[in-house]
């Protein structure tokens, strides 16, 4: 786990055991020993193709975001399997291990809830011990992939909320919690529950605390937040708003305690309880900047100007509560799936494009890796690739795999949705000459048009009247045409789990290899369980690791084979030979050679299994 151990750790039946898939593609999980053979195999990947799509060209007369310029990735990969065994093999397959262990910067997952529930496209009705020790498993793979200025995102509802909480504490360090996020997903009340359950969690975690607060990044500031910058006094530096020119007396020193001397000649002093913000001599220099205002007529307490030209370009900091309103709720985000496949029924549980556009807007940078291992309709990975981001993402289910995650990332890189975030909607802003009244969004200040539309529909004589044509000037909005985000474009790499070549047989307590065992498949796990990077061009040997090759002999491997291997090695190279029978005497003569030879039995000495020994 992550660091000093906790003082305060979850505790639950069978921690020390491990699981294994029961059942080829469903949530479906065996206890075993966390050293048994089925547990600690390593399954490779076989890549099926690669899908590529193609960048529209832009449009004369239509407004394009910065994002519809950036490279669409191709670096991408979609896995259908386990998200255990996928997890696996991104840590310990050398090709895979080199490309993303410790390089991922932001990891999005929506896991099963544990819910009594059953969907249509999940298997969401786990047993807690279950599914503690399903996802604690996980998250120690995955805080091996994350950088040292990667997060974690983990969305939960409030079954295993609490669980999980202690769960990452155990695994990243309770240090490196950084916010629980609340998203209200929906905006109406559900009739049937006794409570209306209206919010889901975001557990965000850091590899590093310190590490994600350096890199993370602001969100953008919104209309509505600059419309509360004026210009009352016509300062040349732009708009601005009253900042309090006072603040707590609790760590406040003697310098901040003294009678304020306005222009105006009046003398205020702080508030009970409170101190200036500045000393004297500071708010005598921000008073000959013009910095300090008391109001219109002069005689009011002192305010700081905060003005919009010193915050427009630093973003504001992100907070933990997100309305649907900002990120999106439930029904859009079925809405988003439905016009992408009409032709199936809504998948049961997807999440706004919005929502997952704020999440990696935070976390990453264009370029950098995204990860999600629970796929379900895809969204991690259709945002993703909408910012400019690569992503690995991996599904269990085939069909769900099949009729929405592949079938939408399609759409997605030839152009085909323009849906979610691929366009910003047109939105309301301000058209008032002199700004919105202070407070007033682009958005409030259309719904009072609207209302104040309807009086005077039901009474035009009030049309005329010069306090109404002065509202309807103050509160004068427009619509922004909407921008466009993405165009289509990049590639993404198809891949499934290759079959388990080991069983073990816990009566007989001995390993066995299985159907798939042979050909490439069982070169390739050989080679992933041995530790070897796999040599494709290489005519005598399978793999290297170091100065070390491998040969995986399928059959017996004898003296004569042995040293006609041997003779293609140059100096200070070895190799292992790994083959699914050994003549009598073989192991002997690898141990006499001028080079180093290691022979190994399929599967007899791939896993050493034993009830005493450290699982992996």
């Amino acid at each position: 786990m992550a660091g000093a151990k906790q003082l305060l750790e979850l505790t639950w039946f069978n921690k020390d055991k491990a699981l294994i898939p029961s059942e080829e593609g469903r949530y479906a999980y065996e206890w075993v020993d966390p050293t048994d053979p089925r547990y600690c195999e390593t399954r490779a990947l076989v890549v099926d193709e690669v899908v590529t799509g193609k960048q529209s060209p832009k449009d004369e007369g239509t407004q394009y975001s910065e994002r519809a310029d950036l490279e669409p990735t191709k670096d991408n990969l979609l896995i259908l399997g386990e998200s255990g065994d996928v997890l696996e093999a991104l840590t310990r397959v050398p090709e895979l291990r080199e490309k993303y262990l410790g390089k991922i910067k932001c990891i999005y997952i929506d896991p099963p809830f544990n819910t009594a529930q059953t969907f249509a496209n999940y298997e969401d009705n786990l047993e807690h011990s279950v599914w503690l020790t399903m996802m604690r498993d996980r998250l120690v793979h995955l805080r091996k992939l994350l950088s040292d200025d990667g997060s974690i995102w983990v969305h939960l509802d409030d079954v295993e909320n609490h669980r999980m909480r202690a769960l990452m504490d155990e695994v990243f360090g309770s240090g490196n919690f950084v916010r629980e996020i609340v998203w209200r997903k929906t905006y109406s009340p559900e009739n049937r529950s006794t409570i209306t359950a209206s919010q889901d969690f975001i557990l965000v975690y850091a590899k590093s605390n310190a590490g994600f607060r350096e890199s993370r990044n602001p969100l953008p500031r919104t209309a509505a937040q600059n419309s509360a910058y004026k210009n009352p006094d016509s300062d040349p530096r732009g708009p601005w708003k009253p900042g309090d020119f006072t603040a707590g007396a609790g760590h406040a020193t003697k310098d901040q305690f003294y009678p304020l001397m306005t222009p105006a000649g009046l003398t205020f002093t702080p508030p009970p309880g409170r101190a200036w913000v500045y000393t004297e001599s500071r708010y005598k220099e921000l008073l000959d900047q013009n910095r300090v205002y008391f109001g219109v007529d002069g005689l009011g307490r002192p305010a700081f100007k905060r003005f919009l030209s010193d915050v427009e370009g630093k973003g504001r900091v992100p907070d933990s509560w997100w309305d649907h309103s900002e990120v999106g709720h439930n029904d859009a985000a079925k809405k988003e799936i439905q016009s992408l496949i009409p032709e199936e029924s809504p998948f049961s549980t997807p999440k706004p494009e919005r929502l997952l556009e704020r999440i990696i807007h935070i976390a990453t940078n264009p370029g950098d890796i995204v990860l999600d291992v629970f796929a379900g309709s895809g969204t991690t990975a259709a945002v993703a690739q909408k910012m400019g981001r690569r992503w690995v993402s991996c599904e269990l289910v085939e069909d769900t795999f099949n009729r929405f995650t592949r079938p939408r990332l399609e759409k997605v890189i030839n152009g085909e949705d323009q849906g979610g975030i691929s366009i910003q909607k047109q939105e309301r802003v301000d058209a008032t000459e002199e700004g919105l009244p202070e407070g007033l969004s682009p958005e409030d200040a259309q719904k009072f048009n609207s209302a104040l539309n309807k009086v005077l529909a039901a009474n035009p004589e009030l049309k005329t009247e010069a306090v109404v044509k002065a509202l309807k000037t103050a509160t004068k909005t427009k619509n922004q045409k909407g921008v466009v985000n993405w165009r289509g474009g990049g590639s993404f790499t198809v891949a499934h789990l290759a079959p388990q070549c080991f069983d073990y047989v816990p009566e007989l307590g001995f390993v066995t290899l299985t159907e798939a065992a042979t050909g490439a498949t069982l070169v390739n796990s050989v080679a992933a369980n041995l530790n070897f990077t796999l040599t494709p061009d290489n005519r005598h040997y399978d793999g290297k690791r170091g100065s070390m090759f491998l040969k995986v002999v399928e059959g017996r491997l004898d003296r004569d084979q042995a040293e006609e291997l041997l003779a293609h090695l140059d100096e200070d190279e070895g190799v292992t030979l790994a083959a699914t029978e050994l003549e009598p005497g073989v192991r002997q003569f690898a141990r006499t050679t001028d080079k180093p030879c290691q022979v190994v039995h399929i599967p007899n000495d791939i896993f050493n299994y034993s009830e005493t020994q450290e699982g992996k």
